[in-house]
């Protein structure tokens, strides 16, 4: 048997059985501990604990402008950064000054914009397979998974947290852009990243509210890899919500979003959002400006945050997740 040939079969072998161990282990865990993870962190039975996450911080000023006004005026409780993008600098600049919030590194495998684009941070001689024939990132998450490696995307995974390090920026936590590192060919080298660095991870393993129709047929993957996370010291939640509202007028979309937060179950909920301050110039990247701006109306909507203070609904962040799951032994 020719050698490559058995080293693919071995890989798989080892794979498979990594696999079936994770599984057994979260089929335990998830016996033997029915209560959310906002209990397992310390919260009071009942607690909706919620996340207002800002992404793609960093890859435009109107983005870094949209960031500033969600978390500085409302609601919006933590955020991630493209760190393959051009604005960058200035998002940094504003954590310096302000080292409290909450922010992440955005871990960013895709250029999807047809005029603004990006490469890798460890180069495209470093990581080939992640990139196209202009020597940026891949225009899609299909492309990724055709064409990277495990090893290519862990490699670039890294440069990014160090480039972040190296900017002065201590990531709360580790997330993934358009949730290229969710793939099954990845999923296990974001994790194990994470771990290794002990920086908290995007990972959801409890009831799963939201999230559940989206995972499909990997919510047991999700729920095992979610307690290999938990033993390894790092914090998890229940749920995520990739996108609260739809409605084109702003007032149905604050209807949808209060509707979402009122019919929430008790545990803790990341929910997702773009803020953009759109100037003229946004228009040139991307058509989604007018969502991005909603969005970030939402979050300073003072109708929100009453709703959010009415209910009791808990704000959150990574940090303070961290924090809950280092205090438990």
């Amino acid at each position: 048997m020719q050698e490559g040939k058995l080293g693919r079969m071995l890989s798989i072998l080892v794979r498979s059985t990594l696999l079936l161990t994770l599984l057994a282990l979260g089929s335990v865990a998830q016996a033997a501990d029915e209560r959310t993870y906002a209990e397992r962190l310390g919260w009071p039975a009942g607690t909706r604990a919620v996340i207002f996450h800002v992404d793609d911080a960093g890859m435009s000023h109107d983005s870094n402008m949209g960031t500033k006004k969600a978390v500085e005026n409302g609601v919006a409780s933590s955020l991630s950064i493209m760190m393959p993008c051009s604005w960058v600098p200035e998002c940094a600049a504003w954590l310096k000054e302000n080292p409290k919030v909450d922010a992440g590194i955005h871990l960013t495998l895709t250029a999807e914009w047809d005029y603004y684009r990006w490469g890798p941070v460890a180069g495209a001689s470093v990581v080939p397979g992640l990139v196209d024939k202009g020597g940026y990132l891949w225009d899609s998450v299909p492309d990724v998974v055709a064409h990277a490696t495990p090893d290519e995307v862990e490699t670039e995974m890294r440069a990014q947290i160090d480039k972040a390090i190296a900017m002065g920026i201590q990531p709360t936590h580790l997330d993934s852009h358009m949730g290229t590192c969710f793939q099954p060919p990845f999923i296990e080298r974001y994790v194990k990243v994470g771990i290794e660095k002990n920086i908290p991870i995007l990972m959801f393993g409890g009831h799963m509210q939201h999230i559940g129709a989206e995972a499909g047929q990997f919510k047991p993957l999700l729920r095992a890899l979610s307690a290999q996370v938990w033993m390894a010291g790092l914090p998890v939640i229940d749920d995520l919500v990739t996108q609260p509202t739809r409605a084109k007028d702003y007032g149905e979309r604050k209807k949808e979003l209060i509707a979402l937060l009122d019919n929430m179950k008790p545990g803790i909920t990341e929910i997702i959002v773009h803020c953009t301050d759109p100037t003229e110039v946004f228009s040139h990247i991307s058509g989604s400006g007018a969502t991005r701006q909603a969005e970030m109306r939402l979050m300073t909507d003072p109708d929100v945050r009453a709703f959010i203070e009415a209910e009791g609904i808990v704000l959150t962040t990574w940090r303070e997740l961290k924090d809950r799951r280092e205090r438990i032994k």
